[in-house]
């Protein structure tokens, strides 16, 4: 289904916009989707734009209170591109504070399923899978540091698409972690993927890190499940699951097991990486110079830096205390630089592989939890429901989350991992499977 597509040709009845604004505005109140919600919008495809990711002239405050009040005096480059094709922003969406979190409960207001109110939307960039789910016209610029698209796409029944790192510009986001992050998109086709893709990759001057690349629009027979993956995950997810690939392989797919050992490390060595990152990168959140300002200049340098960076939450609090332990001298070559190494290992076992072959997994291990539940979660339960989106995105490869079955009427998502810049491939399979299996939303806001 193509969407963007269907929606610049159909003409639009007079006040169209205002009434969209007006029933996403009611449904907002309910699901915690959007911080902001753009009251200008009277043209364009509707766009929304998670909450690190900067807007010229638009509040973004990374769903943290020590950024309230920033305004970006410029927009992301991947903003910039798709604004000149014809995208408007609706409003920038809610998320976990500084993308810290699987299930978007860590921020002023908690996410909520648009499938069930009771439970979580997934995180971090859980109002981008949100606003999917409840809008028709509309696509979602989010942003992924170990599994922030991929997450929230399944537990909200949208897809998610995670490109090869250094492909869309970060130019303009708000790092979590500079060697992990990645702009990418959520939408309710895969057709619409392949437009967003096709406007917004491309070298930027602005982020050394961003590459030109020819994509690869390889088609692969072959689907390898790696059993050290398989045998974490929650029984009615397996079942799920098993029934998807009995599909895949009647439709021709070869179906591979294989063990990976390394794999089973790709937990810590993400949270020792992304912490030492983090807690760099909020090192400039001082009440000096972004958001919040802590006025009294009188203070003591300890006094004054404290009382702003108490406004962290929890987790980033959390972030800060074990990211700069890992990064001290002492400690350095025990943890930052071996998980480095681990990384390269990990990256260079699972490429061996994706020479002739796609990855596939259950995106989340379980089904949705109640919001009460997940707020229960001890961190280490927290972290270890990443299991299967780390790998991907510790290596930098591309990942597309799609949905495969409703379990109680919740959705459930099935994640395809490619090699470097085989993004047009994974992107490809989704259109296939989108042929022969029905996405069901509950809200179609802005229908025409």
């Amino acid at each position: 289904m193509k969407y963007i597509e269907e929606f610049l040709k159909k003409e639009k009845p007079s006040g169209y916009y205002n009434k969209l604004l007006e029933e996403l505005g009611g449904l907002n109140r309910k699901f915690g989707a959007f911080n902001f919600i753009n009251k200008q919008i009277s043209a364009g495809f509707p766009m929304s734009v998670k909450d690190n990711i900067c807007v010229k002239g638009m509040e973004t405050t990374a769903s943290s209170k020590i950024l309230k009040g920033y305004i970006p005096p410029f927009s992301a480059t991947v903003i910039k591109r798709l604004e000149k094709e014809g995208f408007s922003i609706l409003g920038k969406t809610n998320m976990d504070e500084f993308g810290f979190g699987s299930f978007g409960i860590n921020s002023e207001t908690p996410a909520k399923n648009p499938f069930d109110e009771t439970r979580v939307a997934g995180g971090s960039s859980s109002g981008a899978a949100i606003a999917t789910a409840i809008l028709k016209y509309h696509v979602a610029v989010a942003e992924s540091t170990g599994g922030s698209i991929a997450a929230p796409a399944s537990f909200c029944g949208v897809v998610g698409f995670t490109p090869t790192y250094g492909l869309i510009s970060r130019y303009g986001l708000i790092d979590y972690s500079n060697s992990l992050d990645k702009i990418g998109f959520m939408s309710r086709s895969s057709e619409d993927i392949r437009t967003l893709m096709g406007k917004s990759i491309g070298k930027d001057p602005a982020d050394t890190t961003s590459v030109d690349a020819v994509l690869n629009n390889v088609s692969k027979q072959r689907l390898v499940i790696v059993d050290e993956l398989y045998s974490k995950i929650d029984k009615n997810i397996k079942s799920s699951f098993d029934n998807t690939v009995k599909k895949l392989s009647s439709a021709g797919f070869k179906i591979e097991h294989l063990s990976i050992p390394e794999i089973d490390y790709s937990i810590p060595v993400y949270y020792i990486i992304s912490m030492a990152e983090a807690s760099t990168n909020l090192a400039k959140f001082t009440g000096f110079k972004y958001g919040l300002k802590v006025d009294d200049f009188s203070k003591g340098y300890n006094d004054f830096f404290t009382e702003a960076r108490e406004a962290f939450g929890e987790e980033a609090k959390r972030k800060i205390l074990l990211g700069t332990f890992i990064r001290g001298a002492s400690v350095r070559s025990k943890y930052y630089e071996k998980a480095l190494k681990i990384r390269r290992a990990i990256k260079d076992k699972m490429s061996s592989f994706l020479k002739d072959s796609f990855v596939i997994s259950p995106t989340m291990p379980v089904i949705a939890p109640t919001i009460k539940e997940a707020q229960s979660f001890t961190p280490l339960q927290n972290y270890s429901m990443d299991l299967l989106t780390i790998p991907s995105n510790l290596c930098g490869f591309p990942s597309i989350s799609l949905p495969s079955d409703y379990l109680n009427g919740l959705p459930v998502g099935i994640q395809i991992t490619g090699g470097q810049f085989e993004d047009m491939g994974l992107v490809s399979f989704g259109e296939e499977w989108e042929k022969s299996f029905k996405y069901n939303f509950k809200y179609n806001l802005g229908d025409l």
